[in-house]
């Protein structure tokens, strides 16, 4: 699964890389609602990293909605997941909090311009 890449150099942990990458493929379109997600072993494999980290990635994105597991089935691309939103804007400014909050972060902190820009954008 090349879709996925660890930066080691980053400042964001493995399990947040991972669990942002597979969002942003899930609201990219790249998975759709019903599709099939690796497994978690498989994907600890594949990355070369404990299975730990990648179910923390998992567990997260269940929460949020974003996929869902099913006992004997697998897990599985959500059929409600957040990045259904039909209005682009929406969905960029649910995925910068997101982001914040994963960080501990308030949009202010992250610089008054930006989170302004932000706050203008989403009514």
């Amino acid at each position: 699964m090349a879709l996925i890449e660890i930066d080691e150099k980053c400042g964001l942990p493995i399990w947040v890389q991972i669990r942002n990458r597979i969002a942003y493929l899930i609201e990219s379109g790249y998975y759709k609602p019903g599709d099939q997600l690796p497994t978690i072993r498989a994907l600890a494999s594949e990355l070369e990293i404990n299975y730990h980290t990648c179910n923390k990635a998992y567990a997260t994105l269940e929460t949020d909605g974003y996929i869902v597991t099913k006992r004997g089935r697998g897990t599985m691309v959500s059929d409600l997941h957040p990045g259904k939103s039909s209005d682009a804007a929406d969905v960029i400014m649910d995925e910068c909090i997101r982001r914040c909050q994963t960080l501990g972060m308030t949009l202010e902190e992250i610089g008054p311009r930006f989170a302004a820009a932000l706050k203008r954008s989403k009514p």
